[in-house]
């Protein structure tokens, strides 16, 4: 008893301070609470006596506690802290957000400066500024601006545009109205979002969405919880529980803003989603604990609940939403690193082309040095030395051949990604009906990477299955019980959808057992506990159509497909579970029976289930409105006996309400004589009809001796609890408000939970309702029991497993019921030392109960163990402190809880198994064994066991029934290396022996560089045997042998050693790497991937919005490789290409021209032609064949994936390619500039009218030789290069008449319309056109 006065009075965790005076005394028998209330009292006398100076010197306002920069403090701005207020929200942002960069006062400043970071504009813009220069002046120098001007006006559009429908949108968000509490008003009014400030009070109501963070401090739920929906933040449908922060949930009314006197320390702000820490300092300053359960998060719906009042903390930036909302993802492809590099060169060859201008003009100059006609003297008279001539005619060729650089180049890929994933997204064969979902793109510049893929990393969970769990089998203390029955139900409609699927599960739920038919009932007529619990969604057993199949049913519930909810329960388990009663679960405490064992295994089995959870319970007829027994006033009398009864049930209620009878109470308890000895204790929650609240009327007694009883039914044909002796079974019908049981909706935030409470429903172990400190469960027999909830240890990849704590009603005893990974708990399970015979059948149990487990896994179930504990108060009571310690500290406060709820996990008793189906998504193995064929490397991470993971791995074909497949499993580094050494051996020797019997297959494919061809191997790898072949001196031999097998399974991996495992080949191998899931455990591995995959599946959004890509199904990622990754890739690898081509083939024609000219920079063409031909007259015809081309058919990419080999090893754009791709422009480049050379050589043809068919001839060579490279020729691409020559001769028409002295001496005028009635002028475009295409 000590040791619990070290509990401070704020530390009441999950349990409810007591709201009245009288319960005090209750309380008191309560050894815990007893030390809990006394240190309450002890805290308290402290903190007055400690706080006198302070409140002499101000009797309202106390000083500030001093805090870090790490913390805030969060004051209202009522009352006294009026003036502090003043000063401290100043600090703090206010709720308006604002996600445009820019505004209209630094649009054009701010977009020039980031669009000035791309190394291809600061050289343009180079370019600009040196042709301002007199001395190397080359054009006009407006004619210089315009290609630059043009790109930035083009790319400044765009963003305008985006970041207006930002601001659009932001305006719509900040308009919104709630709320707030108003000081001079003195009540709620109407204020927008963003108005609202740190510190103010908002009041809101069911289905409203929060505007700020805020900490929970009224609900008008009496439990004082509040249910959110997160789908704003994580796309989670599924209802998450907040709770009123400790001291404020005992109120009666709504809390007053102006009474409000405590302060709130918190931390600041982060985009951590799961984690909130502070306090709430009171005036007489008692600290009371937050946590995340008391914050309610902006971008959340308020569900479940009429009202809420909380004070706001974080606002606008600051919420955890808007740190958590980093947008679009951007990544830079692997083209587009091969691209720069490209650039690269062409600025050496630009370079190299200005150097020989610069020499020839020099040299030319030197040879010509008495003719002054070619060597114009100064204004000063002095002549410029040829040396320094050739100096400054190399920076005026930088300026005449910029064109070399395509600087237009940038913008067209843009536009061309943007076109490519529009393509993508409205393709019909990604869209999912079931889900209502197609594909996202949120990556917009690494489409083409989808085309590149080498390794694919994929989870196992959700992703490759379908992660609808479905309860298969269990193992209860040893025995196994198969569900034929169930299996039966599932194969009747496993290929049904849709409506098909409900008749399915009509005519398959006939086959559940039953000793009496019922017929389905509307959603407010009560039920029956027997036709509650076999009652299906929308049809009864007996295939019955009435009123249930009218009740509305909510599609964005996850986990509630009537595969997942209707379980048929097994006729043998059945049978046992029905002998559950009061006596018989009294015998098994009382005596070691095998018999009277087993069905407390059962009975524990099935509560573990149902409560071992954080399952939210709802009604489907109300949406989101939790279950609720009628209130006692509502409660029909039918007869005098009845009310008798109930008089009889209120009376001994009394004598047994508190939760730990005091000494005498158990002494009085314990007598067998005694009128309260014979009473079977269980809870029902009435809800009292003035305040509409929940009055708990717990340990409600029945009479169990079963002689005196002769009416009472035998087991498995009642209806309904027996409730005294000598009576008829009194219906629970009067006490139930509306709905069945069955049709209670159970929100899980995993699929695991959601088909284990279905399961131990089916049983009539319903789960009914769940508040923060207690849990109500329909137990068959032994009626409504409600469990007092003390602590909850959640799931955690570290301990894999999860654990609930809490007092049984009829033992009145703390327990543990604990469920994870068998890995886990069958460590944890103890013998027993001090039976013989207890210890005999708890190792009998363990040893078939491990058989069970691996013919489960074998099957590819899902497999996890339950087990349960019993403390005593004393044990809980020491545990209880070194938990508050651990929970209370600041500094390593994980590590203490992980270390807390190890000591409680211990010595446990093995309850059984469960094996849950997870099937394969539908089509996983045809696109696994087609990925397989593009040369795809698979690799499985996944959390699950070993046999699980390898029977999915043959299932979908990752692993084929001929494969050799290689375990890695090692307890140190040196034997992992060994044994690495070992399986290369053996494969090497395998591949040997293979090609050695097989001489003729070696000798047809010596080109093959893996052994997949003649031999298969598969690796399977433990988590503890990843960790060291993750160590640096073992990672290059663990890649040289997943080099040699085909598929590698890595199974128990966390999610760390996922992203390292994805790190470790694509740094080491210098592969492009593919990273696919659906959960939060997927995330790390998809964000390290070069492309992230998020499957949008029933694990919430997390994933995806991780991800580059979003799918619905694992099938539909064969379609986004094979085909829209091989078009991405190949139609922007080849428009690049085409760009590179026409920019050089052009710029060559003014290189040419220059050995004509004495290198003087000269250009036969007007500029404004020069500038417009590839910024305007050929920039359309590359965008749409970047966008529209199709090498190759979808139909025959989804038939032949061995063509996505092109993309992979980038044949489509490589260094041959390029460099054939520049030799071939300088080919070109040469027939069409001597061609008209020739023609018109030893003519008076002035300057111009010999540019002008060098212009023509080479608009229909590089427009022509697009037409050539595209393999798809549509109406849209004759049009625009029709289009673009039309263009261009109604330009040059118009300049030529317009123009009279545009570029003297030498004019354009009138040139184009007598070139137009040449024939020779023909004959030559002709020609040229001809000869230069010729090779093609």
């Amino acid at each position: 008893m000590i040791k619990c006065l070290q509990f401070p009075a704020w530390y009441i965790h999950r349990v409810k301070t007591p709201r009245e005076p009288q319960n005090i005394s209750h309380a008191m028998a309560d050894p815990i609470r007893w030390a809990r209330y006394h240190w309450q009292r002890l805290v308290s006398a402290e903190g007055q006596d400690g706080s006198n100076s302070s409140s002499k010197s101000s009797d309202k306002c106390y000083p500030s506690t001093k805090t870090t920069g790490k913390h805030r403090i969060v004051i209202p701005c009522l009352g006294h802290f009026k003036e502090e207020y003043e000063k401290v929200s100043k600090l703090y942002m206010n709720n308006r957000i604002r996600t445009t960069k820019y505004t209209l006062l630094n649009f054009i400043p701010r977009n020039l400066f980031e669009q000035f970071h791309r190394a291809a504009n600061l050289y343009f813009l180079f370019l600009v500024v040196l042709n301002w220069v007199p001395l190397v002046e080359a054009f006009q120098k407006e004619i210089t601006m315009l290609p630059l001007v043009v790109v930035l006006t083009i790319i400044a559009v765009k963003d305008g545009l985006e970041d207006y429908s930002k601001y659009k949108l932001d305006k719509q968000i900040n308009n919104l109205l709630t709320k707030v509490y108003s000081r001079k008003e003195k009540k709620y009014i109407d204020q927008c979002w963003k108005d609202v400030n740190v510190g103010d009070f908002i009041r809101l109501s069911c289905n409203e969405i929060i505007p700020a963070d805020m900490v929970l401090l009224y609900s008008t739920d009496p439990d004082g919880i509040c249910h959110i929906e997160t789908a704003g933040l994580d796309g989670e449908t599924n209802l998450k529980q907040r709770q009123v922060v400790r001291g404020f949930a005992e109120q009666v009314s709504e809390i007053d803003p102006e009474k409000f006197s405590s302060r709130i320390e918190c931390e600041s702000p982060s985009n951590d989603l799961s984690r909130f820490r502070g306090f709430v300092e009171h005036s007489n300053k008692e600290r009371v604990g937050l946590s995340k359960e008391n914050l309610i998060m902006r971008g959340c719906t308020i569900r479940n609940t009429e009202a809420v009042v909380g004070i706001v903390v974080y606002a606008g930036h600051e919420t955890k939403a808007m740190l958590n909302n980093s947008g679009p993802r951007y990544k830079r492809s692997k083209l587009e690193r091969r691209l720069n590099t490209d650039v690269l060169w062409c600025v050496l060859l630009l370079i190299l082309m200005c150097l020989i201008g610069a020499l020839g003009h020099g040299l030319w100059l030197s040879s010509y040095s008495e003719m002054p006609f070619f060597n114009i003297p100064e204004p000063d008279g002095k002549s410029t030395p040829p040396a320094l001539a050739g100096f400054y005619m190399f920076w005026t060729m930088i300026i005449l051949l910029q064109v070399l650089i395509p600087i237009s180049l940038y913008v067209s890929i843009e536009i061309v990604k943007l076109g490519q994933i529009y393509l993508i997204e409205n393709d019909i064969d990604f869209y999912h009906e079931k889900m209502d979902s197609t594909i996202q793109c949120r990556a917009l510049n690494i489409a083409e990477d989808l085309g590149q893929i080498q390794y694919i990393f994929s989870d196992k969970t959700g992703t490759l299955t379908e992660n609808k769990m479905v309860f298969r089998r269990c193992s209860i203390a040893g025995h196994e019980y198969c569900h034929e029955e169930n299996t039966k139900r599932l194969e009747s409609y496993q290929d049904l959808e849709g409506e098909d699927l409900a008749d399915a599960l009509c005519s398959s739920l006939s086959l559940m057992p039953k000793q009496k038919e019922h017929s389905c009932r509307t959603a407010n007529e009560p039920l029956n506990s027997k036709s509650l619990n076999q009652a299906a969604a929308g049809c009864s057993a007996s295939g019955g159509e009435d009123g249930a199949s009218d009740i509305p049913r909510s599609r964005h519930v996850a986990f509630s497909s009537p595969i997942e909810t209707d379980v048929v329960p097994d006729t043998q388990l059945l049978e046992k579970f029905s002998h559950v009663s009061f006596h018989s679960f009294e015998q098994s405490e009382e005596t070691d029976r095998e018999q009277s064992l087993e069905t407390m295994y059962i009975t524990d089995f099935f509560l573990a289930l149902a409560i071992c959870n954080t399952v939210v319970v709802s009604s489907p007829n109300q949406p989101r409105q939790k279950m609720r027994l009628a209130p006692l006033g509502r409660i029909p009398i039918k007869s005098l006996e009845e009310i008798k009864q109930m008089f009889q049930r209120l009376s001994v209620r009394r004598l047994s309400s508190s939760p730990l009878p005091s000494a005498k109470e158990s002494s009085f308890s314990e007598s067998s004589n005694t009128f309260v000895g014979k009473l079977s204790i269980f809870r029902v929650k009435l809800a009292s009809a003035a305040a509409e609240g929940v009055t708990q009327m717990a340990n409600v007694p029945q009479t169990v001796d079963r002689q005196q009883s002769p009416e009472v039914p035998p087991p498995g044909e009642q209806d309904s609890v027996d409730v005294a002796a000598g009576s008829k079974t009194c219906d629970p019908e009067p006490y139930l408000e509306q709905s069945p049981i069955t049709m209670l909706r159970y929100e899980a935030e995993s699929p695991d939970e959601a088909a284990m409470v279905y399961a131990a429903r089916a049983y009539k172990c319903t789960l009914q309702t769940r508040t923060p400190d207690q849990v109500t469960v329909d137990l068959g027999a032994l009626g409504s029991l409600t469990f007092q909830l003390l602590h909850i240890l959640p799931f955690d990849s570290v301990r894999k497993r999860m654990s609930v704590v809490v007092r049984h009603p009829l033992s009145n005893k703390v327990v543990i019921y604990t469920k994870g990974a068998d890995s886990v708990i069958m460590d944890l399970c103890s013998i027993p030392t001090d039976v013989h015979s207890s210890k005999m059948k708890q190792k009998k149990i363990k040893a078939r109960t491990q058989k069970h487990l691996d013919d489960y896994a074998r099957r590819g179930l899902r497999t996890l163990c339950i087990a349960k504990r019993v403390m005593s108060d004393e044990e809980y009571a020491e545990w209880l402190n070194s938990h508050f310690l651990a929970e209370t500290s600041i500094d390593n406060r994980e590590e203490l809880l992980l270390e807390s709820a190890t000591r409680l996990e211990t010595k446990l008793t093995l309850l059984g198994a469960t094996g849950i189906e997870d099937r394969l998504q539908e089509g996983v193995p045809d696109t696994i064994e087609a990925l397989r064929k593009a040369g795809i490397k698979i690799w499985m991470l996944t959390g699950d066991k070993k046999e699980t993971a390898v029977n999915i791995a043959y299932a979908c074909r990752l692993l084929e029934p001929d494969d050799q497949v290689f375990t890695l499993k090692s307890q140190n580094r040196d034997a992992c290396a060994l044994l690495m050494n070992n399986i290369l051996e053996a494969i090497q020797k395998s591949i040997d022996a293979k090609n050695n019997h097989c001489p003729k297959l070696a000798s047809a494919s010596p080109g093959t560089s893996t052994p997949t061809a003649e031999f298969s191997a598969g690796l399977v790898i433990d988590g503890k045997t990843l960790e060291y072949t993750l160590h640096e001196s073992l990672q290059n031999i663990f890649l040289e042998l997943t080099g040699k097998c085909r598929a590698v399974v890595c199974c128990r991996v966390t999610p760390l050693q996922k992203s390292e495992v994805v790190r470790l080949v694509r740094n080491n191998l210098k592969v492009m790497t593919l990273a696919v899931g659906d959960g939060a455990n997927d995330v790390s591995m998809i964000q390290m991937a070069d492309t992230g995959v998020g499957v949008s599946g029933q694990e919430g959004m997390q994933a995806v919005m991780a991800s580059d890509f979003a799918i619905s199904q694992f099938r539909h990622l064969r379609k986004l490789l094979l085909v829209h990754g091989h078009w991405c890739y190949t139609r922007l690898a080849n428009m690049i290409l085409y760009f590179f081509y026409k920019n050089v083939a052009y710029v060559n024609l003014l290189f040419w021209y220059q050995f004509f000219c004495g290198f003087s920079g000269t250009s036969m063409t007007d500029y404004w032609i020069l500038i417009l031909f590839n910024l305007l007259f050929t920039s359309v015809p590359p965008i749409i064949y970047g966008i529209l081309d199709k090498d190759v058919s979808a139909e025959l990419l989804m038939q032949l994936p061995q063509l996505y080999v092109t993309g992979q090893n980038s044949m489509a754009y490589s260094p041959l390619t390029f460099w054939i791709t520049l030799l071939d422009a300088f080919y070109q480049s040469m027939v069409c500039f001597f061609v008209p050379y020739f023609a018109y050589c030893g003519s008076e043809i002035d300057i111009f009218s010999f540019g002008n068919p060098l212009n023509i001839a080479a608009l229909f060579i590089i427009l022509l030789h697009l037409l050539i490279e595209s393999k798809t020729l549509t109406w849209i691409h004759v049009t625009v290069i029709v289009g673009s020559i039309l263009l261009y001769f109604i330009f040059a028409l118009t300049f030529g008449a317009a123009c009279k002295t545009c570029n003297p001496p030498s004019n354009p005028y009138w040139i184009m319309q007598k070139h137009m009635t040449d024939p020779v002028f023909y004959l030559v475009c002709i020609l040229a056109t001809c000869i230069a295409l010729m090779p093609r």
